[in-house]
């Protein structure tokens, strides 16, 4: 009897010690597993403003739709993009935004454009910079690799535009330097991908193809533009 009860004991544990490994063994269609990730649809979260959510364009113009179908073509297979944005919004709007949207998923990338409505409302950059921080962070949590997977433009200088006649366009160029200065300090910080795409906006003064109608927002062509300096990211 004391032999049955240590052989029975004995592959008992042996029993257990197998389901214990098989289940520490990596499912083969686990999202880990990096020989399958790379055929996964990925997904992407824009959050912003009316830049992000494409002011004045078909929703196919909008940069992150551009930028979708170019990835696509390229053979980075993605869903549509999800975008939180809207015009007017300010940094700490986007937050609250964000917040009352309780985001349940995480997300393969995500990018943040905003600032330029705290800067059109006389807001400091020393008022901008800690909420500006708040939405990196919190960008972060919506990805499934952190800081790696968040990419930032700058703002663009709407002091190029039409809208901006009759303004005092060195002021708005200066003040928008100050916040792009911030932002691009703020993300070498966190070692977070950081796009200058104000240089492209201030080519609108010079050539109307890049205005939409509404004579402040970028046209479909600009927002093209964009998406090619952004491309790199994802190479």
């Amino acid at each position: 009897m004391k032999l049955f009860l240590r052989v029975f004991s004995f592959f008992f544990f042996i029993g257990f010690l197998s389901c214990q490994l098989n289940d520490e063994k990596p499912n083969s269609n686990s999202y880990t597993n990096n020989e399958n990730m790379s055929n996964l649809i990925k997904t992407y979260l824009a959050l912003g403003d009316s830049y992000t959510i494409g002011q004045s364009v078909a929703d196919s113009l909008r940069w992150p739709n551009q930028l979708v179908k170019k990835l696509n073509k390229e053979e980075i297979k993605f869903e549509a993009p999800k975008i939180i944005a809207q015009t007017g919004w300010t940094t700490d709007e986007l937050l609250t935004a964000i917040n009352t949207a309780n985001i349940k998923v995480k997300y393969d990338y995500v990018s943040l454009l905003i600032g330029v409505n705290n800067q059109y409302r006389g807001r400091s950059v020393e008022n901008f910079e800690p909420e500006f921080i708040k939405l990196l962070n919190r960008a972060t949590t919506l990805t499934n690799n952190g800081a790696t997977r968040v990419f930032v433009l700058s703002i663009p200088d709407w002091g190029a535009m039409p809208y901006a006649e009759g303004q005092d366009r060195s002021r708005i160029t200066a003040e928008i330097n100050a916040y792009n200065n911030s932002i691009k300090r703020i993300c070498e910080q966190r070692n977070i991908d950081f796009f200058d795409i104000t240089p492209i906006s201030r080519e609108a003064s010079n050539n109307p193809v890049y205005v939409a109608v509404d004579g402040l927002h970028p046209s479909g062509e600009m927002y093209t533009e964009w998406v090619k300096t952004v491309i790199p990211f994802f190479n």
